[in-house]
């Protein structure tokens, strides 16, 4: 039987500098993200629509939650498996593609972890854990674009 999953959060605009939107000049793109019990998340949109590069926009969550959800189911499948990460690090990159009505959509997004593991031996296998990760994530499951991985398999150095 599957189970539902409810998600509940606040989103505030908090950008009305005086007149609303009177006028696509006249306002800022901020909001702030609310979820109870934890930090507030500052936004704007992307700089390229008139948005405050020192907050995050839409776009940069939507690469974040798939990034995370990815390392997250990662994490969970090599503990399963016999599989010791000792460290992740990732850098992700999302292609968007604005359409000429200004609306977009995206294209892909590239997740590009670097994984290091306790063991030679164990190399092989974490490489082969992130496909059936992506197949788990509940982002990339969520998707209607391509979630490519490209990740690089290490071996913790031995302490001299």
């Amino acid at each position: 039987m599957n189970r539902e999953h409810k998600y509940n959060l606040n989103l505030r605009w908090t950008g009305n500098t005086g007149l609303g939107t009177r006028s696509y000049h006249e306002y800022e793109r901020s909001y702030e993200i609310s979820i109870k019990g934890k930090p507030v998340i500052m936004g704007s949109s992307d700089p390229e629509y008139k948005g405050d590069r020192t907050k995050y926009n839409p776009e940069d969550l939507l690469v974040a939650s798939l990034s995370a959800c990815h390392m997250l189911w990662y994490l969970h499948l090599c503990a399963e498996n016999g599989v010791v990460v000792v460290d992740y690090r990732e850098s992700a990159t999302g292609i968007m593609i604005e359409t000429k009505n200004g609306s977009g959509y995206f294209k892909e997004v590239c997740l590009n972890p670097t994984v290091i593991v306790a063991e030679p031996e164990m190399c092989d296998q974490a490489k082969g854990l992130h496909e059936e990760a992506n197949k788990m994530c509940f982002i990339a499951n969520s998707c209607s674009f391509p979630v490519i991985h490209r990740p690089i398999i290490k071996i913790k150095e031995a302490k001299v």
